[in-house]
């Protein structure tokens, strides 16, 4: 079973990457989420399959680890698919979606960074699920508003 973790905490092992092993983690959800088209509901069901998975596992490698592993990645991954969500399936847009839910897990404005606090693989979790909903809800705002059309 701790075999299981590690290949979900880690992402596919994404989370072993010698440099930025959070941008390998968003690399391998923005390949994974262009490559395996899916409908909505679908995708949703798996980011919260994914996301309950994720505080399991990131909780019992952050026993063994310490606190916040650099090899849990799953976060990354979630997060990313959820500013991935309802976004036009261009490359435009998800390297948009890329670079905002990057910098917002990066520099985490209120309440990302306080939700580090949560216990065990929650604070692990919660903190990117934030990061991934401000980097969607603002190119939500950029498509509605017309700005880039």
């Amino acid at each position: 079973m701790r075999i299981f973790h590690y290949i979900l905490g880690t992402a596919l092992g994404s989370g072993y990457a010698p440099f930025a092993p959070g941008t390998a983690g968003s690399l391998l959800a923005l390949m994974l989420f262009w490559f395996l088209p899916m409908p909505t509901a679908y995708r949703l069901a798996c980011i919260a399959l994914l996301f309950f998975a994720g505080v399991w596992s990131a909780g019992l490698i952050e026993r063994e680890q310490g606190k916040d592993p650099q090899i849990v990645v799953i976060d990354e991954l979630v997060g990313q698919w959820i500013a991935l969500l309802f976004i036009p399936h261009q490359w435009a847009w998800f390297g948009a979606s890329f670079l905002l839910f990057r910098l917002f897990d990066i520099f985490k404005p209120w309440p990302v960074y306080q939700s580090q606090n949560l216990p065990g693989g929650w604070g692990i979790m919660i903190d990117d699920v934030l990061a991934g909903i401000y980097a969607n809800l603002f190119i939500q705002l950029i498509l509605i508003s017309g700005f880039l059309s």
